[in-house]
């Protein structure tokens, strides 16, 4: 299924979660993405989105919005549990899918959702909102080997303090909870961009709350040509997101944000996020601030999704699977590594 290059992409939303709503009101303006329905398990809670964010029409079960046959597609912001399940079921309905962040909760779940995609000819796209942004591709040219050389190694992190951790999904080890897959996932999906393959094993330690999710954690990935790279994550800290890239003749640092804006006073609190880049070796050489084009990155994700799915590009689809595939695979390791204390290699 795909559409006109002047119909906007026909989308229901699967869930009423407050992501859902951030979502909604960011895509609501774009010229590219109709969100045309939603649905929950309660009616009512889908009618009350419906009329919050001008949507046409509330189904009262999951199964309802999959047999809209007026959509084309859905997002899932469900949680990280139920990904695999409902993603799979959308596509078996014909839906494209686009899916937050961690695509599912293991390698085996992310593999079984691309084969699904392939045998019904849909599009899967996993969300990082920060992918989408003006920033990342920047900072991808960035990267060009006249700037900084080969990139050697690098560091990101992302961590945050939880609200209400008493009833909080990110707290419940059978939704998906823990740092590493809800904050986690972030920077694993910022180094593989930079570094363009999954690590050959990994090491990692973590600090386990009581309910069993892992609250904080860190990791060092090892590459197969000898790079390297260190990740951390947690639920039990201030906010901070930041990476820096060290290449054999330039450094590179960045808050890489999911949404971004050209002040300090946005209406939705969306800062400026900064790029700069250091070319030389030397400390006495300043970095230069890299200034990119701001927005939200749930609009921009949808707008992205939607063109690519107009144009029927799949090969933008098979390389972000192949990079969805090896972040599904570090994530596994790490996890593995944690529990144990041992340096694991990755599945393939």
């Amino acid at each position: 299924m795909t559409t006109s290059h002047h119909t906007p992409l026909r989308m229901g939303i699967l869930g009423c979660a407050n992501i859902a709503k951030q979502f909604a009101r960011d895509v609501a303006d774009s010229p590219l993405v109709s969100i045309e329905a939603v649905s929950s398990r309660d009616f009512n809670k889908a009618q009350q989105f419906a009329q919050s964010f001008d949507v046409a029409r509330a189904h009262g079960s999951y199964e309802a919005l999959l047999a809209d046959t007026a959509l084309d597609a859905v997002y899932i912001p469900l949680p990280n549990s139920l990904h695999a399940e409902w993603a799979i079921r959308a596509m078996q309905a014909g839906k494209h899918v686009l899916c937050e962040k961690p695509l599912a909760l293991n390698l085996v779940e992310v593999t079984r959702m691309f084969e699904v995609a392939r045998q019904h000819g849909v599009m899967l796209l996993e969300s990082y909102p920060y992918w989408f942004q003006p920033q990342t591709r920047d900072l991808l040219a960035c990267l060009h080997r006249e700037k900084i050389g080969e990139v050697r190694s690098m560091q990101a992190c992302f961590g945050f303090t939880l609200g209400n951790p008493d009833t909080n999904i990110r707290m419940k080890p059978d939704l998906g909870g823990g740092a590493l897959l809800d904050a986690g996932s972030y920077p694993i999906s910022l180094i593989r961009l930079v570094m363009g393959c999954a690590p050959e094993r990994v090491l990692a330690h973590a600090n386990w709350a009581a309910t069993g999710v892992d609250i904080s954690l860190m990791a060092t990935l090892f590459y197969a040509d000898g790079r390297r790279a260190q990740m951390s994550c947690a639920m039990d800290t201030a906010n901070h997101r930041r990476a820096t890239i060290v290449g054999s003749h330039g450094t590179v640092e960045t808050e890489y944000l999911n949404h971004t804006s050209d002040s300090h006073t946005h209406a939705l609190g969306y800062l400026p996020s900064q790029l700069r880049v250091r070319q030389g070796t030397a400390n006495s050489i300043p970095f230069e601030d890299v200034h990119s084009a701001s927005g939200s990155g749930f609009r921009l994700a949808a707008e992205a999704f939607a063109t690519v799915v107009r144009d029927g590009d799949m090969a933008a689809i098979e390389r972000t699977a192949a990079a969805s595939h090896d972040i599904a695979a570090t994530l596994d390791a790490i996890k593995a590594s944690a529990k144990t204390g041992q340096v694991v290699h990755l599945s393939r």
